[in-house]
C-alpha cells in the first residue's frame, strides 16, 4: 500500500476516535445490535469477514464466531480492536476500493511532470486529472481473491463504503498541497464531478463482488451527510432516504455514495431484509443518515472442496 495513503488513513482513523462521542450511544448500540445480530446468525463452520472492522468501536466482536477475519487498509486496526476488545484476530490490510494505488500515480502524474518533476500551475493540475480519471477502473483484486479463497458465509460491512469517496478527495487534497476543488458553487467543478463519477464505479463494482460471493451480506453505511443548525427528524421510511428528512431550516446534504442506490443492486437473487435508517449526532450541526440492509442469497454458495 502506498505511503501516502498509509499515513492518511492512519489520520482518519485517529481522527474519528478523538471525536467527542456524546450522543452516540444510540447509534453505536443500533450498529453493534445489527451486526450482532449477523454474526449471531453466522455458520460457525464457515469464515466471517468483517470490512471496515475498523477499531472495533461498532463492531460486537464478542459475537464473532471463531473463523472471522476483519479487513481494514488503517495500519493501526487490529491493534485498536484488540485493545479494545482483547483478542487478537486474522486481519487484511488491504485497499478494499481496488484503485487509490491508481488514483495516487495518476494523481502524482496531474500535480507534477514527470520528466522533470516540475509542479504544474494549479488549474491545470486539475484539469489533467479530471481527464485522467474517467481511465481509471477500480478492481478489488485483494477482496475478490480472498472471497474464491476462503468462501465466506457471511460478510459484514461495517460503515465503510461512504468512506471511500472521502478517502480519495483527502488523497487529492494531500497530493496537491491543499483542496483543488472549484469554491464558487453556480460553477461546475470538473474535477469534483470525475472523482464522484469514480467513487461511484467504484462502489458498484465493490458491491457486485459482495453480490458474485455469495455470502448472506449485513451492511451499514452512511446514506447521507446533513448540515443543519436546527432540527432534524426523520419521517417514516421512503425509499427516496431525502423524502425522510424532516427540518426546520435549510439543509446541506451531501452523497456519500454518489449517487448509488444499494438496495437497488440487490433486488431479485434474494432476499432484502433489515432496511433502516436512523440519524448519527456525528459532531456540532453535522448528522449522518445511516442505513443498514441485509442480503440473503437465494443459492449459497458450496464450500470448496478440499
Amino acid at each position: 500500500m502506498p505511503k501516502a495513503l498509509d499515513r492518511l488513513l492512519r489520520r482518519e482513523q485517529f481522527a474519528f476516535l478523538v471525536r467527542n462521542h456524546a450522543g452516540w450511544d444510540e447509534h453505536l448500540s443500533r450498529v453493534r445490535a445489527f451486526l450482532g445480530e449477523g454474526l449471531r446468525g453466522a455458520d460457525p463452520a464457515r469464515p466471517v469477514l468483517i470490512l471496515g472492522a475498523g477499531s472495533g468501536l461498532e463492531v460486537p466482536w464478542e459475537l464473532a464466531p471463531p473463523r472471522t477475519t476483519g479487513w481494514d487498509a488503517d495500519p493501526w486496526s487490529r491493534v485498536w480492536t484488540a485493545l479494545r476488545h482483547h483478542q487478537w484476530r486474522p486481519w487484511v490490510f488491504e485497499d478494499l476500493t481496488g484503485g487509490l494505488a491508481d488514483l495516487e500515480a495518476a494523481t502524482r502524474r496531474a500535480v507534477a511532470e514527470p520528466w522533470s518533476g516540475r509542479r504544474r500551475d494549479y488549474r491545470a493540475a486539475a484539469g489533467r486529472l479530471a481527464g485522467l480519471l474517467p481511465s481509471l477502473h477500480p478492481e478489488p483484486s485483494a477482496l475478490r481473491a480472498w472471497i474464491a479463497e476462503q468462501q465466506p458465509g457471511t460478510i459484514l460491512v461495517a460503515n465503510v463504503m461512504g468512506q471511500f469517496g472521502v478517502v480519495a478527495e483527502r488523497l487529492v487534497e494531500a497530493l496537491f498541497g491543499g483542496p483543488p476543488w472549484v469554491l464558487d458553487p453556480e460553477q461546475r467543478d470538473p474535477l469534483a464531478e470525475a472523482l464522484e463519477a469514480w467513487t461511484r464505479r467504484t462502489l458498484t463494482v465493490f458491491l457486485e463482488t459482495l453480490r458474485e460471493s455469495g455470502a448472506d451480506l449485513w451492511l451499514v453505511h452512511d446514506r447521507a451527510v446533513v448540515f443543519s443548525g436546527g432540527r432534524l427528524t426523520l419521517g417514516p421510511w421512503e425509499e427516496a432516504w431525502a423524502r425522510q428528512l424532516q427540518a426546520e431550516s435549510e439543509l446541506e446534504v451531501s452523497d456519500p455514495l454518489a449517487g448509488l442506490e444499494v438496495a437497488d443492486l440487490f433486488r431479485g437473487g434474494g432476499k432484502l431484509s433489515h432496511q433502516a435508517r436512523w440519524l448519527w449526532p456525528v459532531g456540532p450541526q453535522q448528522r449522518h443518515l445511516v442505513e443498514t440492509l441485509a442480503f440473503h442469497p437465494d443459492v449459497v454458495r458450496r464450500t470448496r472442496s478440499v
